[in-house]
């Protein structure tokens, strides 16, 4: 039996370099006793990954909602935690005069292209699982024509 295959390889891949990322940044975090800018924006972006796909995955809860409600809900809920991040951490680091701008766009690309990727997979995959009751249906049908 296979573990990895062609199916799983890419996800495996991306969690094996994540697990080795964090475990390098924090290594180095106590090793050296510094935590560096670039540590923090690791972090960041992690935990920002962590958060959207986090509210990406409860699409579910809203099924009785427009679609595209949902998507714009679930943007603006994500969108306000990120830039309460950034207005919390601004107590600890000065922000540039464009932080916010520059947060809003270094985050907003990226999760567009995200949701995009995930909305039009969802979208196969419920044609697909529509499909294959429709054929489930058909073979029911019938059996119940042999039958009866």
């Amino acid at each position: 039996m296979k573990i990895i295959n062609r199916q799983n390889f890419f996800p495996i891949v991306c969690v094996v370099f994540t697990l080795l990322i964090m475990g390098k940044v924090i290594l180095e975090a106590v090793l050296q006793g510094l935590f560096g800018g670039y540590q923090e924006n690791i972090l960041i972006m992690f935990v920002l990954s962590l958060l959207a796909t986090f509210v990406l995955s409860q699409h579910y809860r809203f099924q009785r909602l427009p679609l595209l409600l949902v998507i714009v809900i679930q943007y603006v809920v994500i969108i306000s935690v990120v830039m309460l991040i950034t207005w919390a951490g601004s107590f600890f680091e000065p922000l540039h005069e464009d932080g916010y701008r520059d947060m809003f766009r270094s985050f907003t690309v990226p999760y567009v292209i995200g949701a995009v990727i995930y909305y039009i997979s969802l979208f196969y995959e419920v044609r697909g699982a529509n499909k294959t009751l429709m054929e489930i249906k058909e073979y029911r049908d019938e059996r119940n024509k042999e039958i009866g």
